[in-house]
């Protein structure tokens, strides 16, 4: 993509009404613009990042079992009413009424709609288990919305629910969650930590928060310093239900825990190993049982011919709110600094001298080059300082430059940068082998 073609719309100033960190990037890169409280348009380069994290999600699910499927965004009310919820939700459903008269609102989650189509989709035991998910927007009317898509009121979520015939089903459904989340968040350069979460009047310790460090994390959390290295998930086999339980269980022997969860006994065990750290949450694994099936009427037939009430789990990441929770755990005074596998594009191929026929025609090579080898690449061919592309270029945090300047093209040479490091001198053909490996 050229940028002279381009839709990035950057600032140089950052907005005063942003407080934290990836909101006042995601303002300056050109990713988001708000059109109302807590709403806000997705921008190309937003757009792309959100399309990258959706497509790590999609994969780990589908790697998971689970199925994709797609739900309306507008719920009509009596499938809420039959599950109880529609009047104990609260204001932050946003309720509507269509032409007919008809109670309808914005679904601010999906258990009772994903209910019913599995409700009309199986009969018996041997429908079971399934994991049927979604990646779809949502709307939760917060009384404040802020922090920009941290804490929006329309954002991008993959939810996904889990059937099961039996409790060691649902335990092991919800194992192979636990890790599909592990896989995702690692694939995505993110370090994110699972942290037992309240489980409520349900009970029992089926629920984690998925909580990744950040700075100007939103909560306080507590964590033995041994969830500071990464968990290789490589040899870990998700079909052995009792291997993956007791490695999962294995893992969790450490503790970490947030500020409303925590144990006294058990960090006074844990002693100087203990961190204190700010997360944001960005996901959740949660097993409630028959809560929603039972409710709304939902019985397979057994082995035994008996009917049996499924049990239920539900799995829930936060895709746009991802994208600021990234930008919190990775940026700089420049501006962000893109983890390979989410970035917008791969390298940023500066031309510093546009007017300079030797300087664009070598430029021109290298983007023809990289993009037939599949290579994402944003060109600066603009006519404008070098100082500003650099700028811009660290502003967007693309993970490459690749700079071109009229002395390199007589040296036969090029510079090419990883964001945040330095600055190396080498051929073109170097510089295309590197970015290609």
């Amino acid at each position: 993509m050229r940028l002279s073609r381009y839709f990035l719309p950057v600032l140089k100033e950052t907005p005063g009404d942003a407080q934290v960190v990836s909101h006042q990037l995601m303002l300056r890169a050109g990713m988001i613009r708000q059109t109302a409280s807590g709403i806000y348009a997705w921008l190309p380069l937003g757009q792309r990042v959100l399309q990258k994290i959706s497509q790590i999600v999609r994969e780990e699910q589908d790697r998971a079992g689970a199925i994709e499927v797609l739900m309306p965004t507008i719920q009509a009310a009596d499938l809420w009413q039959q599950s109880g919820r529609y009047d104990a939700y609260g204001p932050e459903m946003l309720r509507i009424t269509d032409r007919h008269d008809r109670d309808m609102l914005f679904s601010p989650t999906a258990e009772e709609l994903f209910t019913t189509i599995f409700q009309n989709g199986a009969r018996s035991y041997r429908d079971l288990p399934r994991n049927l998910y979604q990646i779809q927007w949502k709307f939760r009317d917060e009384v404040r919305p802020r922090f920009g898509v941290l804490r929006g009121r329309e954002f991008l979520m993959k939810d996904a629910y889990s059937f099961d015939l039996d409790f060691a089903g649902a335990r092991h459904s919800y194992n192979r969650m636990f890790l599909a989340y592990l896989r995702t968040f690692a694939r995505m350069g993110v370090h994110a930590i699972p942290m037992r979460a309240d489980t409520g009047p349900i009970g029992g310790d089926l629920s984690h928060e998925f909580i990744v460090l950040a700075p100007n994390g939103e909560s306080d959390v507590f964590y033995h310093e041994n969830w500071e290295a990464g968990r290789d998930t490589s040899g870990v086999d998700a079909d052995d239900a009792a291997g993956l339980a007791a490695w999962i269980d294995a893992l969790n022997a450490d503790y970490a825990a947030t500020d409303e969860m925590r144990d006294p006994a058990a960090e006074a065990a844990t002693g100087a190993a203990l961190k204190q750290s700010k997360g944001i949450e960005v996901g959740q694994v949660f097993y409630f049982g028959d809560k929603y099936t039972r409710a709304m009427g939902v019985t397979v037939q057994g082995p035994d011919g008996a009917a049996v009430t499924p049990l239920m789990g539900s799995y829930g990441i936060g895709v746009s709110r991802l994208v600021a929770a990234i930008i919190e755990a990775s940026h700089d005074d420049a501006g962000i600094i893109w983890p390979e596998a989410v970035a917008p594009f791969k390298v940023a191929l500066l031309n510093l001298r546009a007017d300079d026929a030797a300087c664009s025609a070598a430029c021109d090579k290298l983007y023809a080059e990289l993009e037939h080898a599949g290579v994402e690449v944003l060109y600066d061919d603009r006519d404008e300082r070098g100082g500003a592309k650099f700028a811009t270029a660290d502003l967007i945090g693309i993970p490459w430059q690749l700079v071109v300047g009229p002395k390199g093209v007589a040296a036969g040479t090029v510079e090419l940068k990883r964001r945040g490091g330095d600055r190396l001198e080498m051929t073109a053909e170097a510089a295309f082998a590197r970015l290609t490996a």
